[in-house]
């Protein structure tokens, strides 16, 4: 067996334990003292609006587009509660600086390609430690202010773990900017929960026409995998 895929095991499968106080602190700390003031502060504003409360007491599923590797910080900064994160595989294949920070922050690998059944019990694992799950159903980073195809998988796991869906809309960081005299604006609006309950189909239309009402992109017709 090789590294990669030994590192890919064993940050696969958390149990609720492992979303604990410490876990807790250091996102924090990655919050607060790290992204907050040298990355946000300085080369960004910000503007946070939208139903930021909904499901504030129940335990429930994230779901926001996804146009940058700071998404999972701005997530939190606008949500402001304890969460996991699903995470690419390949990035825990990276190094093991990486995967071991990535993992105290709260993150498990998961396969984009399709969903596993350890991807699942992971999922129920956050639930029962009563934190949120953060998720990015576009699968991947997306820059041409489109909402198009959508990962059925976070409709599969919120029936699966019978959470409610709270979606997130996030432009102007299509761009990274680093200049601190020239800052742009992060509009970060929350949505409306949907219902776990509803068909797959409208879940998934109701995430993308939410998403793309609060970002103001172009909701493309495609079909969903």
């Amino acid at each position: 067996m090789t590294e990669k895929k030994l590192s890919h095991r064993n940050y696969t499968k958390k149990v609720a334990g492992d979303f604990n106080i410490l876990t807790w602190l250091y996102q924090i700390y990655a919050l607060r003292v790290l992204f907050i003031p040298f990355i946000a502060t300085p080369f960004y504003k910000f503007k946070l609006s939208g139903n930021r409360d909904a499901l504030k007491n129940t335990p429930c599923i994230l779901a926001s587009n996804h146009v940058s590797y700071f998404d999972p910080f701005i997530v939190s900064w606008a949500v402001r509660r304890k969460m996991a994160y699903m995470a690419k595989k390949e990035l825990f294949e990276e190094s093991n600086y990486i995967a071991t920070n990535i993992s105290r922050l709260g993150a498990f690998a998961v396969n984009r390609e399709k969903l596993e059944v350890s991807t699942i019990k992971t999922a129920k694992e956050v639930f029962k430690a009563g934190w949120n799950l953060c998720i990015f159903p576009q699968g991947g980073i997306r820059k041409n202010k489109t909402i198009e195809t959508v990962n059925k998988g976070f409709v599969v796991l919120a029936k699966m773990t019978k959470a409610d869906i709270l979606p997130i809309g996030i432009s102007g960081m299509e761009k990274y900017n680093w200049n601190i005299f020239k800052k742009p604006t992060i509009q970060v609006k929350v949505g409306n929960p949907i219902s776990y309950t509803l068909e797959d189909d409208e879940i998934i239309e109701n995430w993308r026409k939410q998403v793309a009402e609060l970002t103001g992109y172009k909701l493309a017709d495609v079909e969903n995998s």
